[in-house]
């Protein structure tokens, strides 16, 4: 698996997450959702993402390697 898969599936995952713990323990776990989305955003833009760092920092490599 790629870091850019990573990245994808790690936000993927935390948004179902935020949304099961909306759904079923409370209203709160949509800031979970909101976070991840405003850390999308930020990423594209400025081309800091921290999930990419955890990722290589687990092995992951690159597509272009």
């Amino acid at each position: 698996m790629t870091v850019e898969h990573g990245v994808r599936l790690m936000a993927g995952t935390f948004v179902l997450v935020g949304l099961a713990l909306y759904y079923w323990v409370s209203p709160h776990g949509l800031w979970l959702v909101l976070f991840v989305g405003l850390n999308l955003v930020q990423s594209a833009f400025t081309g800091l993402c921290p999930a990419e760092s955890i990722l290589r920092k687990l092995g992951l490599r690159s597509c272009g390697s």
